[in-house]
C-alpha cells in the first residue's frame, strides 16, 4: 500500500508587495532584486490574518478536490516556522477552523523542507494502517518575522500556504514512492532569528536589535543549498533506480531562481518542466512546495502517471525530497 495525494489547495493573501514598492522602503531596485533572486512580487497578510487563517483556507481547497469533508479527517499536520502562538499548535487552531473534530493534529517545524517532513511523516501514518486521511500543510506569515529595514532579507520572503491531502492506495503505480530526509545542525547560524525561544527570550533589548528576525549568511547559504540539493536528487534516482529522463516534473522549493535552475540543470530538466512561482510569491518556507505543487495540479501541467520530484532545503540546516507518481 502507498499513500497518494488526492486533493492539493493553496492560499496567497491578496496583498501584493512589487519591487518597485519596496523601492520606497529600503535602499534596493527591482533589477537588484530580480537578477539575484528571480522575484518580481510576494504577497502580504492583512491585519486579521494568521497563519491558521492561511492553513485553513489551502486545507479546504484540498478536501474540496478530494471530496472530502473535515470530519473525515483522522490527523493534520502543519509544518511552519511562524506559529500563530508558541503554543497552542498551528494544527489545533486548524482543526478548529475547518470543524475536523476528530482528527489529531500537531506542527512540524524543519524551516523551508518543513512541507516535504511533513509529507514523509503523513506518509508513514497512512503506510501504518494507523490512519485513511491525512491532511499535510505548510503554512506561513513570513511578513512578521523579517526586518524591513535590511534589503538583504526583506526582499526575499512572503506570506501563503499549501496543503495536501492523503490517502491510501492500493495502486502500486501511484502514490509517493520515497522520501529523503536530511539535516545538519552544524551550520544553525546561517540561516536563523536569534530571539524568541527559551535562548533568548523576547525583550526590549531584543526588539530593538530586531533580534527576533530572520538572519541570513546569504552566500553560504546558496553554496550549500546547491550542493546538498544536488546531492538530494541523485540519492532518489539511485534508491529508485532511475535516470533523469525518468522524471517528469521538479516542483522545488522557491527561494531563489539560480538555485531552481541549478537543481534544473543537475537533472537535465528543461526549465519548462520546473514549476516555477518565485517570481510572484517569494520565498514562503514551507508554502513554497505545496503553493508550487497545486498551481501546476490545477494548471493541468501535473497529469496522471506524471513522476514528480519535490525538494526543499532550509534553516535547521534542512534538505530534503519526495518523489511522487502522479
Amino acid at each position: 500500500m502507498k499513500a497518494a495525494i488526492a486533493g492539493t489547495g493553496s492560499y496567497l493573501p491578496e496583498r501584493i508587495l512589487t519591487n518597485m514598492e519596496l523601492e520606497r522602503m529600503v535602499d534596493t531596485s527591482d533589477e537588484w532584486i530580480t537578477s539575484r533572486t528571480g522575484i518580481k512580487e510576494r504577497r502580504i497578510v492583512g491585519p486579521d490574518e494568521a497563519t491558521s487563517d492561511l492553513a485553513a483556507a489551502a486545507a479546504r481547497k484540498a478536501l474540496e478536490m478530494a471530496s472530502v469533508d473535515a470530519e473525515e479527517l483522522d490527523l493534520i499536520i502543519v509544518a511552519t516556522i511562524t506559529p500563530d502562538f508558541m503554543f497552542p499548535s498551528t494544527a489545533g487552531q486548524v482543526q478548529r477552523l475547518l470543524g475536523a473534530h476528530r482528527a489529531a493534529a500537531f506542527d512540524i517545524e524543519a524551516a523551508c523542507t518543513g512541507f516535504i517532513y511533513a509529507l514523509s511523516v503523513g506518509e508513514l501514518f497512512i503506510t501504518g494502517g494507523k490512519y485513511n486521511k491525512v491532511l499535510v500543510i505548510g503554512a506561513e506569515v513570513l511578513s512578521r518575522f523579517v526586518n524591513w529595514e535590511d534589503k538583504t532579507t526583506c526582499v526575499l520572503f512572503g506570506d501563503g500556504s499549501g496543503a495536501a491531502l492523503l490517502v491510501p492506495s492500493e495502486d502500486e503505480e501511484r502514490g509517493i514512492i520515497s522520501t529523503h530526509l536530511h539535516s545538519d545542525g552544524r551550520m544553525w547560524d546561517i540561516l536563523m532569528a536569534p530571539a524568541g525561544g527559551s535562548r533568548m527570550p523576547i525583550d526590549e533589548r531584543a526588539i530593538a536589535q530586531k533580534l527576533n528576525t530572520v538572519k541570513m549568511k546569504g552566500n553560504e547559504v546558496f553554496k550549500v543549498a546547491v550542493t546538498k540539493l544536488s546531492e538530494v536528487v541523485d540519492e532518489v534516482l539511485q534508491e529508485n533506480g532511475l535516470g533523469e529522463e525518468d522524471i517528469d516534473f521538479l516542483v522545488p522549493h522557491q527561494a531563489n531562481l539560480r538555485i531552481i535552475q541549478a537543481t534544473a540543470k543537475k537533472l537535465k530538466l528543461p526549465m519548462e518542466k520546473v514549476i516555477i512561482t518565485v517570481d510572484r510569491h517569494g520565498n514562503t518556507s514551507a508554502a513554497s512546495v505545496p503553493l508550487a505543487l497545486d498551481e501546476a495540479v490545477r494548471s493541468g501541467r501535473i497529469k496522471q502517471g506524471d513522476r514528480v520530484l519535490l525538494e526543499a532545503f532550509g534553516g535547521g540546516l534542512t534538505w530534503g525530497a519526495a518523489l511522487v507518481r502522479w
